[in-house]
């Protein structure tokens, strides 16, 4: 059953999602352990969750402006978190090689990070952005010069990026033909951030 957006305006957010199920175009949702109910892609449920895509991997989810991906198989994802967490911070300390690491998520998803202000997107290898539930197809083919030489990519739109308390949504971002040993935590995302370097300690600042 479709439910009307303004139906959701008058009703409380949704507090967990579960995906049980998935169709071309649709997705079955559990919702505060609820029964299980078939959405269409762009329609909004009664609790104010909509959905914003299907893929073969799962489904992208909209609560309050906040995206979610949600896979088969994993366990209902609380959205009791703010969608508006604040001006978070973050330390990250050098490794031997004087590198940023830290870890982190891509829409929702575990990755590793490592701060590269030498590029200008968010980079992700190829098993890492299928993994998050990106739809390479939906992405602008191109080329990026690396240290390894000329590396065919896909400019991409990451739904949410996370290093530590510091969330940020609708990124721009790159996926590379190959895996990375690392994602790389580029402009796209640090000109977002006050930087602030002490000793082997960074840390950022969410500016906006």
């Amino acid at each position: 059953m479709v439910w009307l957006a303004a139906a959701a305006s008058s009703a409380a957010a949704a507090a967990e999602v579960e995906l049980v199920g998935l169709f071309p175009g649709r997705a079955v949702l559990v919702i505060d352990g609820g029964s299980p109910r078939t959405v269409a892609v762009g329609a909004m449920t009664r609790e104010g969750v909509k959905l914003i895509e299907t893929s073969a991997e799962g489904a992208i989810v909209q609560v309050n402006g906040r995206r979610v991906t949600l896979r088969l198989g994993d366990r209902p994802i609380s959205l009791d978190a703010p969608v508006n967490p604040g001006r978070g911070t973050v330390t990250l300390m050098a490794d031997r090689g004087g590198h940023y690491v830290s870890s982190g998520t891509v829409n929702g998803v575990d990755v590793r990070f490592m701060v590269d202000t030498g590029a200008t997107f968010v980079s992700l290898g190829r098993s890492d952005a299928l993994r998050a539930g990106i739809d390479l197809s939906k992405g602008q083919a191109g080329f990026s010069q690396t240290a390894n030489g000329v590396a065919q990519v896909w400019k991409v739109k990451l739904h949410t990026v996370r290093v530590g308390d510091i969330t940020l949504h609708d990124i721009d971002g790159v996926v590379h033909a190959t895996d990375l040993p690392v994602a790389l935590l580029g402009l796209s995302f640090l000109n977002r951030m006050e930087m602030r370097r002490e000793g082997d300690a960074l840390t950022l600042r969410r500016r906006y």
